[in-house]
């Protein structure tokens, strides 16, 4: 069975046999190794499912990246903070711009709060925007307007990684091709066009030597999980979203010039 906690930890075993530095996001712009992968994982609800991935990370000695969403009723500062204190990186999964509907000016004080919300638990340097599939503005966007120095950050994934030279995965719609990514997405590097059915695909491509020496892998840890009924639910959620996300993709396709 797939996207299950033990098949993420099968995964780690195997990216460490196969000779991978882990370097958080933050580590990788400051001085990247020369074979690594970056463990990035979008927080958006079930965070006591984070705080197992940082745990399975801990007993390997590894680190990741963590950005933690706030959404009512999920946020919670007590994980938060476990996590950090295991020495993983922590920085913030924006949506303030998709939040307030193309409001860049309300956008930013929401980003501003939060990010001071997330820097009293832990040193925040990096972000990551939220993909908000469903709505048409580009999170990404509120850098048109305001700039990341400003506030303290140094990288935002989409903005400051060269994905002709990273490769990127995504569990994005709980598979791991990019086919229902609307905007969570690499489409630099011609290797990107690779796509992987599952998990254990990743596994035997590592086996064989088969994937680049730099990645960033990003993970959504509430989609997996170890318990049958709630990762079948999983299933057939994401399923239905990811119908829904290939009429937004095909239809936005049709409306570029």
């Amino acid at each position: 069975m797939d996207f299950t906690l033990k098949k993420y930890k099968s995964l780690l075993l195997h990216l460490k046999a196969a000779g991978y530095d882990f370097q958080t996001f933050n580590e990788f712009l400051e001085n990247p190794s020369y074979k690594v992968v970056m463990l990035r994982h979008d927080v958006e609800a079930k965070y006591p499912h984070a705080l197992d991935f940082a745990n399975i990370q801990n007993q390997l000695k590894i680190k990741g990246t963590y950005y933690f969403r706030f959404l009512r009723n999920h946020y919670d500062s007590r994980i938060i903070k476990k996590i950090a204190d295991l020495g993983h990186e922590i920085g913030y999964h924006y949506d303030d711009l998709s939040f307030y509907h193309g409001d860049f000016d309300q956008a930013i004080l929401r980003f501003e709060k939060n990010l001071e919300t997330l820097r009293a638990i832990s040193n925040v340097k990096t972000i990551c925007m939220e993909g908000a599939p469903m709505s048409k503005y580009d999170n990404r966007d509120l850098w048109k307007k305001f700039r990341l120095q400003d506030y303290g950050i140094v990288g935002e994934p989409y903005l400051n990684i060269d994905f002709n030279k990273v490769y990127y995965l995504t569990d994005t719609g709980r598979n791991w091709g990019q086919q229902y990514s609307v905007r969570d997405k690499a489409t630099g590097n011609p290797r990107q066009k690779k796509m992987f059915k599952s998990t254990k695909e990743i596994i035997v491509a590592l086996e064989q030597n088969d994937l680049p020496d730099q990645m960033m892998i990003t993970f959504h840890p509430q989609r997996w999980n170890n318990h049958f009924l709630p990762w079948l639910w999983e299933f057939f959620f994401q399923n239905f979203k990811n119908q829904v996300k290939a009429v937004l993709i095909k239809h936005r396709g049709q409306r570029r010039p």
